[in-house]
């Protein structure tokens, strides 16, 4: 079962990073262009060289129509995206002042409530999404620019933090598992080794 959610959550986190670049690439070709685009309309450019200036504006260049939208839903999605493989691998911050001083098995309680309210968060955040989804179907919202649906960015962020949930309830379980049992089951560098 480990196997098929460290999967899961590699996969998921190999897409939101494939989204992110691809968010970099348009936010660097967007502001290229819009820098472009002001240098053709310079007057000092205009005056030099009037032909190739209304040549290059003429081919369009300047931003990236509606970058700001496409940038905003795919961040979305990359977010939750990441939260499984942040998940499993123990990868969320921490502040370990206090509990350095428990004994072991408290600590281990308090990751099995951490994760237990860690799922739970992730399981709400995912239906609110989905009553989101479904609002924005109904009422026919789209982006101000390129007037597409505002509902795919929903239905992609849930898509990832349905798989985000679902990773969070594994681990949840797990990690109660431990608690009860006083056996770690997944190893993620954050607990002290046996002696």
């Amino acid at each position: 079962m480990y196997k098929a959610m460290l999967g899961l959550a590699r996969t998921m986190a190999v897409l939101g990073g494939l989204m992110l670049a691809a968010l970099i690439l348009l936010t660097c070709v967007s502001i290229i262009g819009r820098q472009l685009n002001g240098f053709f309309h310079w007057d000092l450019i205009r005056s030099i060289a009037p032909g190739f200036s209304a040549w290059a504006l003429g081919t369009g260049v300047g931003p990236v129509n509606g970058d700001f939208e496409i940038v905003e839903s795919g961040m979305a999605f990359a977010i939750f995206a990441f939260l499984p493989f942040c998940q499993i691998t123990a990868g969320h911050a921490s502040v370990d002042i206090l509990v350095n001083f428990f004994p072991v098995w408290v600590n281990r309680i308090l990751r099995a409530v951490v994760e237990v309210i860690f799922a739970a968060v992730l399981v709400l955040i995912a239906r609110q999404l989905y009553e989101g989804m479904l609002s924005k179907i109904g009422n026919g919202e789209t982006t101000l620019l390129l007037q597409y649906p505002v509902w795919w960015a929903y239905a992609a962020s849930f898509v990832a933090s349905v798989a985000a949930a679902i990773v969070g309830v594994y681990m949840a379980c797990i990690r109660v598992l431990e608690a009860v049992t006083g056996r770690i089951r997944i190893w993620d560098g954050t607990e002290e080794a046996p002696q």
